[in-house]
């Protein structure tokens, strides 16, 4: 097959390399609005990638990734679809992942898949609540929380998201809370650990009520420091990293346990977020371009199976992690009169 790569970002040039070792991908065409970068990318790939003779369209291919800034994705994604071409978008914009979504019906009829959302949150949460959910008899809740950002463009969704409203989904409804707020301490796997996190206008939720029939409450949030909650509703204060080099998810998902009472599992996964996000899209290219996966419009929610997905992932170098209760508390823990310290403690093994 041969696989378009738009974007040769911090996500897209490294979507390309994981794809060099999939066996059913001969060429790989990368295009970059950024000639220099562009090229940069294909000398250094090397074997099996090439440039886009054409500058504008859709480049002749069977699957088409998207990881160039979101707000771009849906545009793009309609014609690929109308050509009969499979669809893979990393965009975190809420607006970009609604558009891909209402894109099923042309994609069934035209026998295409379109992945909405699949890069690191959203994308591989989606697979950790439903890896998550097989541990659960009933699933009631669930909360996502991401800390981290890519590259530059990553950057700006990022600020852009924390001063909109957040999209939850509460007793069957869909409810708007001002971004910002929502301030919750989320411990992530070691050795991210505790962060601040806020209510954002993330896509998760969107992604996820559909696959889990029955759910209360879904929501989202987003790692922030007070500099970020100060100048959220100005403009940026200073161009963005090159590219962010710690991040990490994490999935909550609340309700009835297969033992038959009530309780909680909570995984999460840490990599630097451009690296996570490659990692996943390129292992959702990889079933898409074996046939895995059905035609239509979906999240990554929806996979036949969590596990297989967090394997492959393994072996791109990205893991996962599961909270697996508190540890026993030292003597150390306790103040003069014996009552426990305000200190959390984590357990965590391989998913």
């Amino acid at each position: 097959m041969r696989v378009g790569v738009l974007g040769a970002g911090a996500v897209g040039a490294r979507v390309a390399q994981h794809l060099q070792q999939v066996a059913a991908v001969d060429t790989i065409i990368v295009r970059d609005i950024r000639p220099s970068v562009e090229a940069r990318t294909i000398d250094r790939l090397g074997t099996g990638v090439k440039a886009d003779g054409r500058r504008i369209g859709i480049p002749d291919v069977d699957l088409l990734i998207l990881a160039t800034p979101a707000g771009q994705h849906v545009r793009s994604a309609t014609k690929a679809v109308e050509r009969g071409v499979h669809v893979l978008s990393v965009s975190d914009d809420i607006d970009d992942v609604q558009g891909l979504l209402r894109l099923g019906d042309r994609a069934e009829e035209s026998g295409v898949t379109v992945l909405a959302g699949a890069g690191f949150s959203p994308g591989l949460t989606g697979v950790l609540a439903r890896h998550a959910a097989a541990r659960l008899r009933r699933v009631d809740e669930i909360h996502v929380a991401k800390m981290g950002t890519g590259g530059p463009a990553c950057a700006r969704q990022h600020h852009r998201a924390l001063k909109s409203q957040s999209l939850d989904w509460r007793d069957g409804m869909w409810v708007r809370r001002p971004g910002g707020s929502g301030r919750e301490l989320v411990w992530f796997p070691e050795p991210v650990d505790a962060h601040d996190c806020y209510r954002a206008e993330l896509p998760d939720t969107v992604l996820l009520v559909p696959h889990f029939p029955g759910v209360q409450r879904v929501t989202a949030r987003v790692s922030a420091t007070r500099r970020d909650r100060l100048t959220m509703h100005l403009p940026m204060l200073r161009r963005p990293h090159p590219e962010g080099l710690v991040g990490a998810v994490r999935v909550e998902v609340r309700g009835q346990l297969l033992s038959g009472g009530l309780g909680s599992v909570i995984v999460g996964s840490v990599a630097a977020p451009a690296v996570g996000a490659a990692a996943t899209a390129a292992t959702a290219a990889e079933l898409l371009v074996n046939g895995s996966l059905k035609t239509g419009a979906m999240g990554l929610s929806h996979l036949p199976s969590a596990a297989a997905f967090l394997y492959a992932m393994e072996k791109r170098g990205v893991s996962t992690a599961i909270f697996d209760g508190l540890a026993e508390l030292a003597a150390s823990d306790l103040d003069e009169s014996g009552s426990i310290v305000a200190k959390a403690v984590q357990s965590v093994r391989s998913a």
